[in-house]
This record gives C-alpha cells, sequence and structure tokens, in this order.
C-alpha cells in the first residue's frame, strides 16, 4: 500500500457483521417470543448500541504529512509567499503534481527510463530547504539576500524533468547512505558554488566542521562527525597543471601557463582516499592561455604578438578531458565519479568585465534561449569525449555519469547574484555602475537542484 494513502477502516466490515448476527438471532417464529420479547428487545438495543460504538470510535490511519517535516526548533520559510509572483509573467499549464511523496524508486516513469535532464522549471511554492540564516556556510558572493536583492520569486522554482517525478534530496538519507565515506568536489568557483549548496542542505541534519583549508581558502574540506562523513573542494581549475597569475579580482599580469599532458597533483594524489567526486571544467580554458606539452611550448589561445600557432581553447579542453579520463579509468582505485558539464552564463549587454548585466525575473521557457556557440563547443566536446570515456569505464566496471546540468542551468537567468555579489550596492546611489555576476548561483536557489539530480544518480541510478 502506498505510504500517502489512508488504510480504511475495519470498523466498517465489523458493524455490518453484527447487524446480520442481529437480524438472525432476532427470529420472529421463536416459540418463547411473548414471554422473552422484553429480555430480547433490551438486548437488541444493546448490540445496536455496541456496534455503532465500536463504527464510529475506531481509530483511522493518520494521514501522513505531506509537507516537508518542520520541528519547533527548525527555521521559519525563508521568506512569506513573494507577492511579486502574482504579477510575475504567467507560467504555462503544467501537469499536476502529485499530492503523495514520491518514494525514490517512482523516478522512473512508466517507459522505464526516464532523462532527469530534460524537462521544465515549475512554481514550486514551499520555497528553499534552507535559509541563509540557518547555513553558514555560504560566500559572502552568493548570498544575495544579505546583499540586498529585493526580488525573491527565483526561490520559487524546481525542476521537474518531464515523465517522471524528481524526488527532492533528502539529506537524511544521503548523509546514513555516505557514513564512512568521501566525496570532493574538483574544479572551479562552481564547483565550490555547488558544494556550499550541497552543505547547506546536509546542515538541516548535521553541521559540517571545517578541518582544512589552504591559503587562499579556495580548497577546504569538511568532516561530518555522527556520520564519518567527509565533503571536500578542490580549486583546480583547468584540471592540469598551470601556473595563473590573477589577483582577487580576475585581472591578469601575465598569460597563464597551461601543461596539457600533465595532470594538476593537487587532485590526483588525493584522488585514491575519495569514494565519489563530481569533476568539471569549462569556462576557464576560454582565458589567454600558453599551452606546453613534453616541457615545450606549442601553441597558445588568443595570444597576438606572440608568434605562436593558436590552437584554440577547444583544442585543450579536448586533450584535457581525454587526460581527465585516460587517469580515472586506468587507476586502480574504483571511485564513482559523475563528470558535470560546463555551466552557461547570462550576461547581456556586456561581459563581467565590460557591463554586462542580467535582469531578468523568471526562467526563460524550453525554446526562448539558445546555447552560445561558445557553450555549444564546450558541451559538444564534453559529451564526445565522454562518449569515449564511458565505453572504456563500463568495460572495466568503472562507475562514470554524466551530471548534465547545462540545459536546466540555460533556462534560469534569473538564479545569479547580478548587482548583488556586493553587499547592498546601490544603498548609497540608485544609479551606482557595478560589477554583476552572471555565472555563479544566489544562495538558496537554482543550484539546488542540482543536488536532487546527484542524489537520484548515485543513490538511485
Amino acid at each position: 500500500m502506498d505510504s500517502g494513502k489512508v488504510k480504511q477502516s475495519s470498523s466498517l466490515p465489523l458493524s455490518s457483521n453484527m447487524v446480520k448476527l442481529l437480524k438472525f438471532e432476532w427470529n420472529p417464529f421463536s416459540l418463547h417470543k411473548h414471554s422473552h420479547l422484553c429480555v430480547k428487545l433490551a438486548v437488541s438495543l444493546f448490540l445496536i448500541g455496541l456496534s455503532f460504538r465500536l463504527f464510529f470510535s475506531s481509530p483511522s490511519t493518520p494521514v501522513p504529512s505531506l509537507s516537508p517535516s518542520l520541528s519547533a526548533s527548525d527555521d521559519p520559510p525563508f521568506v512569506e509567499k513573494p507577492s511579486e509572483i502574482k504579477h510575475a509573467t504567467p507560467v504555462p499549464a503544467q501537469t499536476p503534481i502529485s499530492a503523495e511523496i514520491p518514494e525514490f524508486s517512482d523516478q522512473i516513469g512508466p517507459t522505464g527510463k526516464c532523462d532527469i535532464f530534460t524537462g521544465d522549471w515549475i512554481p514550486n511554492q514551499s520555497g528553499p530547504a534552507y535559509t541563509n540564516v540557518s547555513c553558514t556556510v555560504m560566500e559572502d558572493h552568493q548570498n544575495c539576500m544579505r546583499n540586498g536583492r529585493p526580488d525573491t520569486g527565483y526561490l520559487y522554482w524546481r525542476w521537474s524533468p518531464r515523465g517522471c517525478e524528481l524526488p527532492q534530496f533528502d539529506p537524511q538519507r544521503f548523509l546514513d547512505l555516505m557514513r564512512n565515506k568521501s566525496w570532493a568536489f574538483v574544479g572551479d568557483s562552481i564547483s565550490r558554488n555547488h558544494v556550499q549548496s550541497l552543505l547547506c542542505i546536509l546542515s538541516k541534519v548535521e553541521k559540517a566542521v571545517e578541518v582544512y583549508h589552504d591559503k587562499e581558502y579556495k580548497s577546504k574540506r569538511w568532516h561530518f562527525p555522527s556520520h564519518n562523513f567527509t565533503l571536500s573542494v578542490i580549486w583546480s581549475p583547468f584540471l592540469v597543471k598551470a601556473a595563473i597569475f590573477e589577483d582577487i579580482n580576475g585581472l591578469s599580469s601575465s598569460e597563464i601557463q597551461l601543461h596539457l599532458d600533465k595532470l594538476d597533483k593537487i587532485w590526483t594524489d588525493q584522488y585514491h582516499s575519495f569514494d565519489y567526486m563530481i569533476i568539471s571544467g569549462g569556462k576557464w580554458f576560454l582565458k589567454t592561455a600558453i599551452y606546453h606539452e613534453n616541457d615545450r611550448v606549442v601553441g597558445c589561445h588568443y595570444c597576438p604578438g606572440k608568434n605562436l600557432t593558436e590552437l584554440g581553447f577547444d583544442y585543450a579542453y579536448r586533450k584535457t578531458l581525454d587526460l581527465v579520463f585516460n587517469f580515472t579509468n586506468s587507476s586502480p582505485h574504483k571511485t564513482t565519479m559523475l563528470v558535470r558539464t560546463a555551466t552557461p552564463d547570462h550576461f547581456e549587454n556586456g561581459e563581467w568585465f565590460s557591463g554586462g548585466t542580467c535582469a531578468k525575473k523568471v526562467p526563460f521557457k524550453e525554446g526562448e534561449i539558445s546555447f552560445t556557440d561558445v557553450d555549444s563547443i564546450l558541451r559538444n566536446i564534453e559529451l564526445e569525449v565522454f562518449e569515449k570515456a564511458s565505453a572504456v569505464a563500463s568495460k572495466r566496471g568503472l562507475s562514470l555519469k554524466l551530471l548534465d546540468t547545462s540545459r536546466l542551468s540555460l533556462l534560469r537567468p534569473d538564479g545569479h547574484p547580478g548587482p548583488y555579489r556586493q553587499f547592498r550596492p546601490f544603498s548609497k546611489d540608485k544609479n551606482a555602475k557595478v560589477q554583476n555576476d552572471c555565472l555563479h548561483w544566489c544562495l538558496p536557489g537554482p543550484i539546488d537542484s542540482w543536488n536532487d539530480l546527484v542524489m537520484e544518480m548515485v543513490v538511485n541510478g
């Protein structure tokens, strides 16, 4: 029986049987009809009263709660139901959402298979799983509400695959299943953004203890003592050996030096200690860089005046991913690896350094936006290299999965910090010109749905 259905009370059949019994015993042809009429009448009235008492007093099975459980100590909802939702662009009618909370096995649709990466963003009146008050690990740049973002509609959407239900991330079940395990997120600042989202959701069950950070606080490690679960984020934006000459604002003093035949030891030296890994690349390969192979310069990407062969970022990205998968597929250590696809940005009227903004307040609908040429190139390389690598991994019995967040992220131009990467940027001047962030994600925000996908792929898939 489904847990969301109310069990039928057992008192109804009991009352019917007792009524039948009364009709049988109260026989009008009894030889002692007249002498015992009063006695029988009294007995009958007593039995009828007893049956009705059983009928109305039998307890029914309690109806399970259909909303996420909140104890008295839990945080209140992030914000009240936002008034601006009522005035937002109308959302097309969606298939009604089941009132029952689906079990994890319900993710698979009637055809036996479901593409969880193809779907729509639909209204979610329950709002986010955590607040910027309950979670203390998010970086200031992604703490949009603290920084004064006035609208809240972007918090009230959830990703819904077509043809199946995607359960929300269950932090208690996740931690129970990951007891004595170790996870790592390897990549750039989007990986750090993602791991903070996961930490915020897990904090509803247990607060993580930070046990390590590097000098620049880009690589960190947390421990969940009650579950002996370790979660790490490893800063390696190129995944290969790189010399980077940038300040905190992303301004370069010299070209990046990339060694396309040498993986970054910061993650490969730790690889054997991880049970699960989410690895990703992407946007950093668009930066000006000099390429090295076999300890000599072989070319570059966008290096005018250097008298070097223009190989292009696509050359470097493909070489890097091939090298990564050759390493993981040949390693004696079997790690469950998820490869996250590159994240599209939503800069309009410029880039991050030239006044680009992202002012939209609602998600795109399917067909309203397409990948840029650059994002298409990155994505096609990822799919091409992954397909080859997964065939090898399958033969070796390795678990290699594609975490394809690109399209669902493309549909969420409303989920970025924008100007609110800074604390109250317009408090002194409403017309101030400030740098916008249209690449990273507000916390809470759309990136939280990535964890629903991870839960489905790792725990249920």
